[in-house]
């Protein structure tokens, strides 16, 4: 374990907000093919779900997850927020997304490129801006797609991408990156910045873009709407040394709190986003086998005494048949 130079070797997950969690898990799973690895409660809001989806295990860099409050009002996008989240396929399945999106009655937005890799823009039922990547990033064995779901493998999403980050000012933001996370700048395009993770790591969730957005009015949370990104880090002896340095900056962190499947640290960046840095262990198959990820509602030790009024709390949902 090396604390002295602890290491962020990328994205662990982005949570996000949706008002609706059964068109929430038809989306993620039915249309986007993701695997519903765990179906819990928000630990600090029992009485609504937390819902997480990834690749066939939930390893880190491939996660995305959502608080679902009910009849959440919709948030408005703007800085400062994560304002998309791009998942990472391979460039040749580009053209099976474009058709597949169209058949489910999504407008997406093709043709455009970014940095040379093609990008295909769209929204979830609540509005949350995404978005496909062709990378060859996508080509990491560390991430394994959901087999057993509805896309075929070759074109099945691999893991998270990036963020786009959106600020109306972007100095701050930069050095945290590079002075202080070891992230290391790839250059610009337009008011773009984009910035990739220093470990070297070949796993999901490389990279992080800053996009300078001056004009834009300020963001509301609510449906639709990103509420954090969360960094992965190797250990909870790492993550400890990360915390001693994000004090030592000068940022209000938070004490370590365990999440049961990794432990968080969370600290706002100069601009006002909500980072976190999560450990890569334990992991989803803590409480669960791999096989059985996602198919009941788990909660954490302090919480299963109240397994009977939680499960009253939450609405009824159906689980993915796949």
């Amino acid at each position: 374990m090396n604390t002295k130079n602890p290491t962020l070797p990328g994205l662990h997950h982005v949570t996000a907000i949706t008002g609706d969690a059964q068109r929430n898990i038809n989306f993620y799973c039915g249309v986007l093919g993701l695997r519903l690895v765990k179906l819990t409660v928000n630990f600090d809001d029992p009485s609504s779900y937390h819902l997480y989806y990834g690749d066939e295990l939930g390893r880190p860099g491939t996660i995305l997850t959502f608080f679902a409050w009910p009849g959440a009002p919709r948030g408005r996008v703007g800085p400062p927020q994560v304002t998309a989240t791009a998942f990472c396929v391979p460039p040749e399945a580009i053209d099976f997304w474009v058709k597949r999106l169209a058949a489910q009655g999504i407008d997406a937005k093709s043709g455009s490129n970014r940095f040379g890799e093609p990008v295909l823009g769209f929204l979830d039922p609540d509005g949350m801006e995404l978005e496909i990547i062709g990378a060859d990033q996508s080509a990491d064995s560390t991430a394994k797609p959901w087999l057993s779901g509805p896309i075929p493998a070759d074109s099945a999403i691999r893991g998270l991408h990036s963020v786009t980050i959106s600020e109306r000012k972007s100095e701050s933001t930069s050095e945290l990156l590079t002075a202080v996370m070891g992230y290391e700048s790839l250059g610009n395009e337009d008011d773009r910045s984009r910035f990739r993770a220093g470990s070297r790591d070949n796993g999901s969730g490389l990279l992080v873009d800053l996009l300078l957005v001056p004009e834009l009015r300020h963001g509301t949370l609510g449906a639709g709407v990103v509420h954090h990104v969360a960094f992965r880090t190797p250990d909870d002896a790492q993550q400890a040394a990360w915390h001693k340095i994000i004090a030592g900056i000068g940022l209000n962190v938070s004490p370590v709190m365990d999440r049961c499947y990794f432990h968080s640290i969370y600290y706002r960046e100069p601009g006002g986003v909500l980072f976190e840095i999560a450990t890569s262990n334990p992991g989803f198959t803590a409480d669960q086998p791999a096989a059985e990820l996602g198919i009941k509602l788990m909660l954490p030790p302090w919480l299963e005494p109240q397994r009977a009024e939680i499960q009253q709390a939450v609405p009824p949902i159906q689980l993915p048949t796949v």
